[in-house]
């Protein structure tokens, strides 16, 4: 069998989980600093940091979900081609 539109697919996983993580990276690294804003005068940067609280927790969900499947998916097409292995030697 032809494994190659799985090998495809496993790497299009990969890299799909690659940019989400470099995404994540991008965007904290625009983060001033990682404090709650509490005081007197910084009740504007209240919202904005709920909202990226908020982003960040997606971020983080769908980025732990890509790599379970890509870790999975991969060790499923690694079984499969060692069993294809062992059933052509047989």
């Amino acid at each position: 069998m032809n494994l190659t539109p799985f090998v495809i697919l496993w790497a299009l996983l990969g890299i799909a989980t690659l940019a989400l993580a470099l995404y994540r990276k991008l965007v904290m690294l625009h983060q001033e600093d990682e404090l709650v804003h509490l005081g007197a005068g910084e009740e504007r940067m209240i919202p904005h940091q709920v909202a990226l609280a908020h982003k960040m927790d997606v971020v983080d969900k769908w980025g732990k979900i890509l790599t379970v499947l890509t870790v999975v998916y991969g060790l499923a097409m690694a079984a499969f081609y060692l069993y294809e292995q062992v059933e052509r030697g047989a």
